[in-house]
């Protein structure tokens, strides 16, 4: 939120005006629905709602499409159990890239999670998730999720999780949230949250933490 407030410039949406800026790389190291900045300043009202979006095969409204369906059947493909298998046959692979998207869908539909990269590298697994474009007023709701996927590949493996890194090609802010934004940021930067600060989470780590990132401990649909 503070790169886009720092650097962004006006342009348009479907859903209204937004703030956009260039596009970022970044990496997490540990993360789970507990993390205290979450319980702070995250919507749990929300949780449940994005969580089933990853988890669910059928489209959850008010979604136009389902992570959960693309990871799992798309072209009836469980792209999980692929990449899980790809990189138990060749632990060194740099060829466990799944793809969420499908080749002349509905402009509308197109997901803005992209594609995800699985690698083993020093015993644990890394992944990187790519977006084309993001909210990252709400972009949380996306991480802790992804972080459960990450441990579900991690778990098929028998390893541990390494960091998730995460690219946003265009991360925006739309102006109708702008002023909760800026109160959020305004509250963080007063408080000092610990930016860069270890937070207690499920890096190299497996199941045992798989509760924390699913909050309503619903199964996904088979």
């Amino acid at each position: 939120m503070r790169h886009v407030r720092t650097n962004g410039r006006p342009a348009e949406d479907d859903r209204g005006p937004i703030v956009e800026t260039q596009a970022v790389l970044f990496e997490i190291a540990e993360l789970g629905w507990d993390d205290p900045i979450l319980e702070t300043y995250g919507d749990p009202g929300k949780i449940p709602l994005y969580a089933s979006k990853f988890s669910e095969c059928a489209i959850v409204p008010p979604f136009k499409y389902s992570y959960g369906g693309r990871l799992r059947r798309l072209l009836d493909v469980d792209q999980l159990h692929w990449v899980a298998e790809v990189l138990r046959a060749k632990p060194y692979s740099k060829s466990g890239w799944i793809s969420l998207t499908v080749p002349g869908e509905p402009p509308d539909a197109v997901p803005c999670l992209t594609s995800l990269a699985f690698r083993l590298r020093d015993g644990r697994l890394v992944m990187t998730a790519a977006f084309r474009s993001q909210n990252v007023f709400t972009s949380y709701l996306n991480y802790v999720p992804l972080r459960s996927i990450q441990s579900e590949v991690a778990d098929d493996l028998g390893v541990g999780c390494g960091p998730m890194r995460v690219f946003v090609d265009v991360p925006h802010i739309y102006a109708v949230d702008a002023a909760t934004v800026e109160e959020i940021l305004r509250l963080s930067e007063r408080d000092g949250p610990g930016e860069g600060a270890a937070l207690p989470g499920p890096a190299g780590r497996s199941g045992r933490d798989r509760g924390r990132l699913r909050p309503n401990g619903a199964r996904r649909a088979s």
